[in-house]
């Protein structure tokens, strides 16, 4: 049984417990008592309430080889700071048999009801003018293995909506941020296309990665050809079976779904040639990294600071003192940084 959990961890605290690898790497130094070389291992550990960061300086390679045969470890250490951040530092690692823990404790899921997000899903096909579109949705969240495997996919491995349910909880967010766009520009972009490419640019994730292992492993797929491909090859397909499917709508819908990662350093084949596709791509980004920042502030809200420490991957802080919509103003001498204009 979990006795406790990383949202619970403070500095100073003993840990004792089971835990997921989320990461791991095993590097060299140099030691300056005898100058000979050692190793350390860096490891993100998990579980449901999220991720920390922890390093291990003695046993360094015997613990990276039983993190290889388990992806589930027991941890004894303390909590200590590195970079302004927790960190665990570790002083024994063991493999655990997932067979022995409640794997719910591991995994997270999306905090949105699934089936009522399919039912979003589906009512938005249904909501499609064109019937090309309509059916090409159709051919995909009729088709029950397709839907299960779309219903329990994360969005990624990590950084956003990495947890079951998250690729589902990303498309409708895509969806909506490509609808509040389409009404800025209704006269040069097309909500048809906007809502099927929002609903089908991410299902090569499905293939991507194993939504049944504790820490999204990446599946051969996944490695050899990635979602942006995986999903182009899903949509061709089905698009195929459909008689009379327009060939100038076919183009511009896979384009999008190629195109939706902006650039080819960032993955995609080519960037948007349509202003479909670039209103598509910026939702997309917009919506994974607003859930990123999101985490980020969930995760250090409490801690009596108002700044995040560095991030590496926003390069920046980020400051926890503005008030969201609706939150009560504070008190006239408050000391919170938050200003009143």
């Amino acid at each position: 049984m979990k006795k406790k959990f990383v949202a619970d961890l403070n500095v100073g605290d003993l840990v004792a417990d089971v835990f997921l690898v989320v990461g791991k790497s095993l590097h060299k130094y140099q030691k300056a008592n005898t100058g000979g070389e050692g190793e350390f291992l860096r490891l993100v550990l998990g579980d449901n309430s999220g991720t920390i960061n922890a390093v291990m300086w003695e046993g360094a390679g015997a613990a990276y080889r039983s993190c290889e045969t388990s992806p589930l470890v027991r941890i004894t250490g303390r909590v200590t700071t590195y970079r302004e951040q927790p960190q665990v530092t570790v002083e024994g690692l063991t493999a655990v048999n997932k067979q022995k823990v409640n794997l719910a404790d591991f995994q997270r899921a999306s905090e949105r009801d699934r089936r009522e997000m399919v039912e979003e899903i589906q009512e938005l096909a249904r909501e499609l003018n064109n019937p090309f579109l309509r059916e090409l949705i159709f051919s995909f969240i009729q088709d029950r293995q397709f839907l299960v495997a779309f219903a329990d996919a994360p969005a990624a491995k990590a950084i956003h909506h990495a947890y079951v349910g998250g690729l589902l909880e990303h498309t409708l967010e895509t969806v909506a941020i490509c609808l509040e766009i389409f009404t800025l520009y209704p006269r040069y972009l097309n909500r048809d296309l906007l809502v099927a490419g929002a609903i089908l640019h991410d299902i090569g994730k499905i293939k991507e990665y194993d939504a049944h292992a504790l820490n999204f492993e990446i599946t051969d797929s996944g490695k050899l050809f990635g979602h942006i491909v995986l999903g182009h090859q899903m949509v061709k397909e089905n698009m195929d079976k459909i008689d009379g499917f327009p060939p100038d709508l076919a183009v511009e819908l896979l384009h999008m779904i190629l195109s939706h990662h902006g650039q080819r350093s960032w993955g995609s084949p080519e960037p948007p040639k349509t202003m479909n596709a670039f209103a598509l791509h910026h939702a997309d980004y917009l919506g994974a990294q607003l859930n990123y920042f999101q985490g980020l502030m969930e995760k250090n809200m409490g801690r009596g600071t108002n700044w995040t420490p560095m991030d590496y991957k926003l390069e920046r802080s980020v400051f926890l003192g503005f008030l969201p919509e609706g939150a009560p103003m504070p008190p006239a001498d408050n000391t919170s940084g938050y200003v009143k204009g």
